[in-house]
């Protein structure tokens, strides 16, 4: 699966039942060449003047399903 592919799913938390957001970055482990963590936006523009962090990282261990339109995590935020 390609990063661009990626960017197109939905973000949703099983635990919220809500919409994160959709990948914008991607961490990987230099040694393995593994993902570690998808990165998702975690404040909008127009809200950014509020503390939250910039991006939501989403340890690859927390994803549960990837399918054609949504990426299922398991997390709290």
């Amino acid at each position: 699966m390609l990063l661009s592919e990626l960017k197109c799913k939905d973000v949703v938390s099983v635990k919220e039942c809500r919409k994160l957001g959709r990948v914008c970055d991607l961490e990987f482990d230099p040694c393995s060449g593994c993902i570690c963590k998808i990165c998702v936006p975690g404040c909008g523009k127009v809200l950014g003047f509020l503390n939250c962090d910039p991006n939501i990282s989403i340890p690859y261990k927390d994803i549960i399903q990837i399918g054609p339109d949504i990426i299922l995590v398991d997390i709290r935020t």
